[in-house]
């Protein structure tokens, strides 16, 4: 398979069932982060963590290429419909479970935290944040081109479990969690 296409050298690309659109096309942005996205969280799942965190990791990973197939699908052709994997309610579910599991090992959240105290944590706040911006521009399209809901609930339950990963991995490591204490004496 060649790599190279050349059919992209004047500014467009194809979605899932032909249509072509331009490359800054929103719906091209919002899997392109979803990308981004997942490369990020292949940076944190590469770090020293424990199996469980990493086994999530990879399943979470497999679930956003659902996610980018869902957007880089054209909205206009139905037959896309069956050659398309799906989000289901439980893969919601799932990151709801391991927020729960991990959260019950984390001390209560008093202020919020400052990003980083160690690498692992640091690039699991990129990720998040990675996350919080795909999900605004898949809000973004969703108000232009409506897709399943469920990719919303999905990248906005995934930010809240990068939050708190990135607590457990801190608490794993014996890193500091700064906390934000906003200077009111002015």
């Amino acid at each position: 398979m060649k790599i190279y296409t050349k059919t992209g050298d004047k500014g467009t690309t194809s979605l899932f069932g032909g249509k072509r659109v331009a490359k800054h096309n929103i719906r091209i942005d919002s899997y392109g982060t979803v990308d981004e996205l997942n490369a990020n969280l292949g940076l944190v799942r590469d770090q020293d963590l424990d199996k469980e965190s990493k086994s999530g990791l990879i399943k979470i990973q497999e679930k956003l290429f659902t996610v980018g197939a869902i957007l880089a699908s054209d909205p206009g052709k139905a037959s896309n419909a069956s050659k398309v994997p799906q989000l289901d309610k439980e893969d919601i579910e799932f990151l709801e479970q391991e927020i729960d599991r991990m959260n019950e090992d984390l001390p209560e959240m008093t202020h919020f935290v400052l990003p980083g105290g160690h690498t692992a944590v640091s690039h699991c706040h990129v990720a998040r944040t990675v996350c919080r911006r795909a999900e605004r521009i898949c809000a973004a399209l969703f108000n232009l081109e409506p897709f399943d809901e469920k990719v919303l609930q999905y990248l906005n339950r995934l930010s809240d479990y990068l939050f708190v990963l990135a607590r457990s991995i801190a608490k794993q490591k014996n890193a500091d969690e700064v906390k934000w204490i906003p200077d009111t004496s002015k």
